[in-house]
């Protein structure tokens, strides 16, 4: 079998009971929810509490990639493991972030609707002093919502804590004709990337329906 160091996806049995801690810089049960989908379980959940307001003149790009490698290097733990993530819906040059009520995500469901929009996510992962870091995009266009569909969404509740102000993975996955790229990205982490990160770093992937 080969080993996870030489970037196969299928780890040893052996390496797995010997790896170190895996933590997850994120309180997003999207997050652990998609990790837990292809086998992979944090030891330890550790938020990084750290300030996402974006830089002057910052794009969305460097945003999810800057504030994904802030939050492993601010959860970073000897000997471990640190996986952490940061999702950016932007409209143009315009970035969406998480809708402060609702009269914000209505604006920001205006903003969405019948355009297409970005999403990016930054997924960074830190073991010791090494840093690897990885950007992926996805492109999602929403078809024109009517008044109704968007009294609707904003009284279900579901745009509260979410960038850009929607949940593909629920309600909102009605308003999505076409994705173009990861549909794990939309939801919170594209986990074919986030997988080669482990993988590449050293992490046992099992994908054989254990949990790592």
């Amino acid at each position: 079998m080969t080993s996870p160091r030489g970037g196969s996806p299928i780890a040893s049995s052996e390496a797995e009971a010997a790896r170190p801690p895996l933590v997850l810089a994120s309180a997003s049960p999207r997050r652990l929810a998609l990790l837990a989908q292809v086998g992979v379980t944090p030891d330890a959940v550790a938020p990084a509490d750290i300030d996402e307001t974006p830089l002057p003149g910052e794009t969305a790009r460097a945003l999810a990639l800057r504030l994904a490698e802030t939050k492993a290097a601010a959860a970073a733990r000897p000997g471990a493991f640190v996986l952490a993530a940061d999702t950016v819906v932007s409209v143009g040059r315009r970035i969406l972030g998480k809708p402060a009520d609702a009269e914000e995500a209505a604006r920001f469901l205006g903003l969405l609707s019948g355009r297409r929009h970005r999403v990016t996510t930054g997924v960074a992962l830190r073991v010791g002093d090494t840093a690897r870091s990885r950007r992926v995009e996805t492109v999602v266009r929403f078809k024109r919502l009517s008044t109704a569909e968007t009294a609707a969404y904003l009284a279900s509740g579901e745009w509260r804590g979410k960038a850009g102000g929607y949940a593909i993975q629920g309600l909102a996955a009605a308003f999505a004709p076409a994705i173009n790229g990861s549909y794990t990205n939309v939801v919170g982490l594209p986990l074919v990337e986030t997988l080669a990160l482990l993988a590449g770093a050293g992490f046992p992937v099992n994908l054989s329906g254990a949990p790592a």
